[in-house]
């Protein structure tokens, strides 16, 4: 039968391989140490799950709740920006409550998109900023920068070259997966740009809280007239380790969020009320929890860091979020990232995420997630030593099973 039209649109989803061969591998007895999901291992904070606790044994909470937020959650988030960024926003209007920021793209997607539009998308970069788009009909022209003196040329080729001229730029820094961060000039540029070419400004923030030089990431907002093209997607999953929680933020821009706010009602009733309540009381909070959460990925990158330069694979250290970017060890660079990706499960018993995931320009790539402790980190250095070693020793034993099928 026949693939549906959106259906055939996706190509097929890479990790799903790795997760398979990892299924497979446990199923055998196999102990693997898990690097390639970025689902955070870290509990959530006491006083956030005692204020869960605390409303959701009152039934009146128990009803449906509201798409765009409840007032309380709504003025939590913009006391946030304010303090964080020294960002104004009006909560009734300039921000709405979303399931996470990976629904909030792919609804503002739909909101947004006729046919045939044009979206200017980093490459490699997190799979919903594209399939997002490409599921409501548009078209991605991929942008292979970092956020350096090169972004603009390579924004102006992409204006240049594009029938109809483009809707919207997605940025994400810290990005998800290189771990690059932009800084605030950067920013100022990209806005300059966006509003000489009338493109929108869709900017994913979920790694703001994770950054390890000092220097806190800045917001595509606080750029003076930001908010005129601009809308900014936050996630409470990595700052407060809520991930099963489903709790985002979409700000910024009146229009783009009211568009948003629409195409929502039709499709939800909002998170549960007393998450909702809950993350309101932690975006309240004296910030003691972000800073513990950041403090634990500071030292799992370091140990990190350093156990797997010692293994013999050196890996750049990242300034922020909770990846690392690792460039393919030379010996292996040939096979790709999914081949390589399935080699550590077989012979190292350690999952990583496959560059090619999060598209062709990643593929001498791979993502590790430091969702391990300190301790299953360097166990995992030791075995990709012991992989490295036998691999110089015998490379032709070496190859991926599905070789040998």
């Amino acid at each position: 039968m026949e693939e549906f039209h959106k259906v055939r649109r996706l190509p097929p989803y890479v990790f799903e391989q790795v997760n398979r061969l990892k299924a497979s591998a446990r199923s055998r007895g196999a102990d693997i140490i898990d690097l390639g999901m970025g689902n955070p291992d870290l509990p959530t904070p006491k006083a956030i799950v005692d204020k869960l606790c605390e409303v959701v044994r009152d039934p009146r909470t128990h009803r449906y709740s509201s798409s765009r937020g409840i007032p309380g959650l709504r003025r939590a988030q913009a006391a946030y920006y304010q303090r964080r960024f020294g960002v104004k926003l009006n909560p009734d209007t300039q921000v709405v409550a979303t399931l996470g920021s990976k629904e909030g793209f792919a609804n503002m997607a739909q909101a947004i998109t006729a046919p045939g539009d044009v979206i200017l998308c980093p490459n490699p970069t997190y799979p919903i900023h594209a399939f997002g788009f490409i599921m409501s009909g548009g078209v991605i022209r991929s942008l292979q920068v970092e956020p350096d003196d090169g972004f603009i040329p390579a924004l102006e080729r992409g204006v240049r070259h594009s029938i109809p001229k483009p809707l919207a730029l997605i940025l994400n820094y810290p990005s998800n997966p290189t771990a690059l961060v932009a800084s605030l000039d950067f920013y100022k540029d990209v806005v300059a740009f966006a509003k000489k070419n009338d493109i929108i400004i869709l900017s994913d923030l979920a790694y703001s809280e994770i950054y390890f030089d000092g220097n806190p990431p800045p917001s595509v907002l606080q750029v003076p007239g930001a908010i005129d093209v601009c809308v900014e997607f936050t996630s409470m999953s990595k700052t407060f380790s809520m991930p099963g929680w489903r709790m985002g933020f979409a700000v910024g821009n009146e229009r783009l969020i009211s568009a948003l706010t629409r195409v929502k009602s039709y499709l939800d009733y909002g998170a549960f009320t007393p998450i909702q309540v809950a993350a309101a009381h932690a975006l309240n909070g004296d910030g003691a929890d972000i800073a513990e959460v950041r403090e634990v990925y500071l030292k799992r990158r370091d140990v990190m860091v350093d156990a797997f330069s010692r293994a013999g694979w050196t890996i750049p250290a990242p300034a922020a979020s909770m990846f690392a970017w690792a460039p393919i060890p030379e010996p292996f660079k040939h096979l790709g990232s999914l081949e390589f990706s399935k080699l550590l499960i077989e012979h190292a018993d350690v999952a990583v995420a496959p560059g090619i995931g999060f598209g062709e320009h990643g593929d001498d790539h791979v993502r590790i997630a430091l969702v391990e402790n300190e301790h299953r980190i360097r166990q995992a250095a030791r075995n990709i030593k012991r992989f490295l070693a036998s691999s110089a020793k015998q490379p032709n034993n070496v190859v991926p099973l599905a070789a040998h099928r």
